[in-house]
């Protein structure tokens, strides 16, 4: 999910040192803040649009819905949800989208832009 820049993002600003992110544009998780930051930043740079379309605190958890359209032109639906420790600290985030053409062309960009940065195995 992007965001403005200064404004703070829905989990990024408080990911624990060792948070862990799991999305099913990837194989397995991605662990460690600076690594997640990495991959959600350049996850939001393949968005050509995105509109939030839902947004709920329950207990420890924070559900975000939104819709995004690929700067390829193909749409996509994402499911976010965000689990928090009792001090407001983030050490899972849980990302699904849809549909398998746009999450199979959105992984491959990924693979693109954090080949190195990231394990080969990590990406579809």
């Amino acid at each position: 999910m992007s965001h403005a820049p200064g404004e703070r993002h829905p989990f990024l600003d408080d990911l624990t040192a060792d948070a862990e992110l799991v999305s099913s544009i990837l194989r397995g998780p991605v662990t460690g803040r600076e690594a997640i930051t990495r991959a959600v930043n350049a996850v939001g740079t393949f968005y050509a649009t995105q509109t939030p379309t839902f947004l709920e605190v329950v207990g420890p958890k924070l559900f975000l819905e939104y819709d995004a359209v690929l700067t390829n032109g193909e749409k996509l639906a994402a499911s976010v949800v965000v689990d928090r420790n009792e001090d407001g600290s983030v050490p899972r985030v849980s990302v699904r989208m849809s549909p398998l053409g746009a999450v199979l062309s959105l992984s491959a960009h990924l693979r693109e832009a954090l080949s190195g940065e990231l394990p080969d195995a990590l990406f579809l």
